[in-house]
């Protein structure tokens, strides 16, 4: 006979009532898509193991204080602090990631694609991520958030609404924004982005 189903809120609450196995369980369920997730924008298993122990530590730490809010799923929640963990650490190392991107939606991002034809093809293309992340940081944070989701992470933009709690509308419109502010950018400072 299958054991029932326990949901993840049940789970929070035994462990808080001090069974110690519920919180393994919640660990063990969430973390194949909380792995992928900071593999999928960090590119380094060590970094991405690093940043998931973080993240469950603060998950912990946020459960053990009563501070933890059920507002949602607590999977969001989870996501959201891994998430902002990846964000802290790009901003104190001073890095983006930077992903092939394959859309097909015909933005300057279509011109970052990495190339080992010559070194002087190399430095080219060096200058322009430099360039696009120096311009980024620009960005308002609500725009450089659904930029680095949608274009480091490969996030949908449904799953971008879900992360950040706002509508696909919303999520959507600060990418057109986003974009529209790296062009301006883009023209007002004189970059080339092609080799």
């Amino acid at each position: 006979m299958e054991a029932p189903y326990v949901s993840d809120q049940e789970l929070i609450s035994d462990y808080l009532s001090g069974n110690h196995n519920s919180l393994e369980v919640l660990i063990n369920r969430h973390k194949q898509k909380v792995q992928s997730y900071i593999l999928l924008v960090v590119r380094d298993r060590h970094l991405a193991d690093d940043i998931f122990q973080d993240t469950f530590i603060k998950v912990i730490n946020t459960l053990r204080s009563g501070t933890y809010k059920e507002e949602g799923k607590f999977i969001q929640w989870v996501m959201r602090i891994a998430h902002n963990l990846i964000i802290d650490f790009y901003r104190k190392s001073k890095r983006i990631p930077v992903l092939d991107n394959n859309s097909e939606d015909g933005d300057i991002f279509d011109n970052l694609r990495i190339i080992d034809d010559s070194i002087e093809e190399r430095i080219i293309v060096d200058q322009i991520h430099e360039d696009v992340r120096r311009l980024i940081n620009y960005l308002p944070d609500e725009q450089r958030e659904v930029l680095m989701m949608r274009h480091y992470a490969d996030m949908s933009f449904k799953d971008i609404a879900e992360q950040t709690d706002v509508s696909i509308n919303t999520a959507l419109g600060r990418m057109r924004y986003a974009l529209i502010n790296l062009r301006k950018m883009i023209e007002r400072k004189e970059i080339t982005l092609t080799v």
